[in-house]
């Protein structure tokens, strides 16, 4: 694979030529039949390897095994600069959530956040685990529930504007539930779906990015092409809607498995990434989660939107490297910055942030970040 140092024009520098997508395979778990693209040593697009095939020195790469999560609409191109920026440290897992991208619909036309994280619980444990968990989005939300339930098969998570409950939702969200509303949801969905392709991924843009032209010629290509192919599958509309419709059930979830209290328990050294400019998550849903995740990093992105990994990948790989670095060397002791809190010490875990917390709605809240935590790139002052 070409390596691309890349540097977005917005902070002065040259856009870099995309690289290729990676190589995928068909993945049989269980009753499911997943498209899972890897990185099995820094090849890329170079080297096509047999389904099923096992990786090749996963042991030596110095990061470990990672796999990583798709959000709702998405599908595993999404991951292909994060990964290209990270894989000289790291063997890599982006699968297709059963519905979305190449993978054909679950025998049970199950889409439910339970059912999304049995996938992704059977692909880690098909081989070496623990795994490095990131997660965008609804992805996210499929991380911290395999994370809660499983935590044997996570080293750490990485959640990327993660889809926590929040029933003040933006916007966006609040139309994105509208096709939830019998009969005239459906339909409402399917007149917008109607679209052309070319209409569609730019709103797909708008929505998702802080600056959508900043979004390479090549990736809207392959966006458009993807749409097209979507709209090849009969099956597509219903994964998205099942998929919805399993978030929100997620978002009205009481009890203790509800998501925010599952996330309250899981001590695993965990990155939070959050976009200023995001769209669909309250950049202040932020700060409940770096008081929730006990053992926590927070990095607030100023410039970027819903998918930072597509519209900022190297600087979202500045920040989990020393992350993952830390984790692999320190286990649950405080890796990645975060406070582990001890079993007399009862105050909120420390965290940074690029932004001041009054730029999101916190009045009175100051900024702290943990004397171990590494100095985030491109801070931005008040």
């Amino acid at each position: 694979m070409r390596t691309v140092v890349m540097k977005s024009e917005r902070d002065g520098g040259v856009m870099a030529e995309p690289i290729e997508a990676w190589p995928g395979v068909f993945r049989r778990l269980g009753e499911r039949r997943i498209f899972v693209r890897r990185d099995v040593g820094g090849v890329g697009g170079a080297v096509e390897r047999a389904d099923d095939a096992d990786y090749g020195g996963a042991a030596e790469r110095a990061l470990g095994r990672m796999v990583y999560v798709h959000g709702l609409g998405g599908a595993s191109t999404d991951w292909t600069d994060l990964m290209g920026a990270l894989s000289q440290g790291s063997t890599a897992d982006a699968p297709d959530l059963p519905g979305f991208g190449k993978s054909p619909p679950p025998p049970d036309l199950d889409y439910g956040v339970d059912a999304h994280a049995a996938v992704i619980r059977d692909l880690v444990r098909s081989g070496e685990h623990p795994v490095h968990l990131v997660g965008n989005s609804l992805g996210a939300t499929v991380a911290v529930r395999l994370a809660a339930e499983h935590p044997e098969l996570v080293r750490s998570l990485t959640l990327i504007s993660p889809a926590l409950p929040d029933l003040l939702p933006r916007l966006i969200p609040v139309q994105m539930t509208g096709a939830l509303v019998p009969v005239i949801g459906p339909w409402a969905y399917t007149r917008i779906q109607s679209r052309p392709p070319e209409v569609r991924v730019q709103s797909l843009l708008d929505a998702t990015f802080y600056d959508p032209t900043a979004a390479p010629a090549k990736r809207v290509l392959e966006e458009l092409e993807a749409e097209r192919e979507r709209d090849s599958h009969d099956y597509a509309h219903a994964a998205t809607l099942g998929s919805l419709r399993g978030l929100v059930a997620e978002y009205l979830r009481r009890g203790p498995r509800a998501l925010w209290r599952q996330a309250a328990a899981i001590h695993r050294p965990t990155l939070l990434i959050y976009g200023i400019g995001d769209k669909f998550v309250r950049p202040r849903m932020a700060l409940r989660a770096a008081a929730t995740f006990p053992n926590n990093r927070l990095v607030l992105m100023p410039r970027t939107g819903h998918v930072p990994m597509k519209e900022q990948p190297e600087r979202v790989a500045r920040e989990m490297r020393p992350f993952l670095a830390a984790s692999m060397a320190g286990a649950d002791e405080g890796a990645g910055g975060g406070v582990h809190a001890g079993a007399d010490e009862k105050t909120s875990p420390g965290w940074e942030c690029q932004t001041p917390p009054r730029r999101l709605g916190m009045r009175g809240s100051t900024s702290r970040a943990h004397p171990q935590a590494r100095p985030a790139d491109d801070a931005e002052g008040a």
